[in-house]
């Protein structure tokens, strides 16, 4: 089903100009050379989304925070597991058609019709591209940089959880609510709610955030010494009714922060980011031809961008594999193409990583979870916390 997915001629047409295409199609075998140290500080401005940017279901990037690399959309298991049976339909209605041209061609005494090669500058093809309306991504992954308070950009999450879905009921003046913390220093958060939107949408929104190590006062590769959040918003329903339109809902999210917070709970300040990317699969490392984003430890993650398409593919493809034999699946979705690699070993390790082919660059967006721990591509949801050690 994998096609080599080395440029972005079609995207280019959608979102760019000629010349720009013409930049990033000659990548058949990209140089070894580094563009860039993987955690050397580097200028990501250009890489960068601000407040306000559109998650998903009317969850928003907040005030303080600057969102690394693309959104990442995906299509769970479960979804393509609920169109697997149209697309093998359309696969054998393909197959019948093509062995029928050929049964004409051949009494006809022509030569047999074969279809042409995909050209080398032909981007992947959705895969579900043979169905009429091919299934949306339900999953919506954004990684984070928080520059302004944390405790006001975790706030401003909680009260757009509780827009969202109107029954979650999060409290929304203590962050310890949602925070562990040792000596009232915060170690991570984590905060999660599952019910329905305005619009009837069964969802599952789960934030979390990462502030370094707090006994060696690090920050995580390439965070500039800043707290790193997640957020994950999956549409846990029934598959197809997540198909729905659903961006149209009357969601009013809180773009500023009421009150003060309660929690009486510190941000430790790290001295330096780590120097090397932490908690990977195995013994898989971090590729020269690339520039680290963002990163964070729990979840772990790694946003990278490079300079030419095949690049990122690798990447993505090659972290995959270091957990075990990936799937494939191709989502052509406004003016990006995903390919998303997902696989997991016999321990229940998971790996997540997707290409992501958009008019603003070249991205591999890489997600691990181990075994018994909860993120992209687990089951189950992630269980709160217990209240923060004052």
């Amino acid at each position: 089903m994998r096609r080599t997915a080395a440029t972005m001629v079609t995207a280019c047409l959608l979102v760019l100009a000629t010349a720009a295409c013409e930049t990033r199609t000659q990548d058949e075998d990209p140089a070894p050379e580094a563009t860039a140290s993987p955690t050397a500080p580097v200028d990501v401005s250009e890489y960068e989304s601000g407040p306000q940017s559109t998650i998903a279901f009317g969850l928003e990037v907040p005030s303080g925070a600057a969102q690394l690399g693309p959104l990442v959309r995906i299509r769970s298991e479960r979804l393509i597991a609920a169109y697997q049976p149209e697309l093998d339909a359309a696969e054998a209605q393909r197959e019948a058609a093509e062995e029928e041209r050929r049964q004409e061609a051949e009494e006809a005494g022509e030569p047999t019709p074969v279809d042409p090669p995909t050209p080398s500058t032909q981007p992947e093809q959705d895969t579900f591209a043979l169905v009429e309306d091919p299934p949306r991504p339900d999953t919506a992954i954004s990684v984070m940089r928080l520059d302004g308070s944390p405790t006001a950009a975790l706030r401003l999450m909680v009260g757009q959880m509780n827009a969202v879905i109107p029954g979650a009921g999060l409290p929304n003046d203590d962050i310890g609510e949602y925070c562990e913390a040792t000596v009232r220093r915060i170690t991570g958060c984590r905060v999660q709610a599952r019910g329905e939107t305005t619009g009837g949408q069964d969802i599952r929104i789960t934030v979390t955030v990462d502030p370094g190590d707090v006994d060696t006062r690090t920050g995580r590769a390439s965070s500039q010494s800043r707290p790193v959040m997640t957020a994950t918003v999956e549409h846990v329903g029934d598959p197809r009714s997540g198909q729905i339109e659903r961006e149209d809902e009357d969601v009013d999210v809180p773009r500023e922060v009421e009150g003060q917070d309660r929690s009486d709970l510190i941000w430790p300040k790290m001295d330096e980011d780590a120097p090397a990317l932490q908690g990977l699969p195995g013994d898989w490392e971090m590729p020269l031809a690339g520039t680290t984003l963002l990163s964070g430890v729990s979840p772990t993650f790694v946003a990278i961008a490079t300079d030419r398409p095949r690049q990122a593919d690798r990447v993505a493809e090659s972290f995959a594999t270091a957990v075990g034999e990936p799937t494939v699946d191709v989502i052509e979705d406004l003016n990006e193409i995903t390919t998303t690699y997902s696989s997991v070993d016999d321990q229940g390790n998971v790996a997540v990583a997707s290409y992501v082919l958009s008019a603003r660059g070249n991205y591999a967006m890489l997600f691990y979870t181990p075994e018994g721990s909860t993120g992209p591509g687990a089951e189950g949801g992630i269980e709160p916390l217990e209240p923060a050690e004052r």
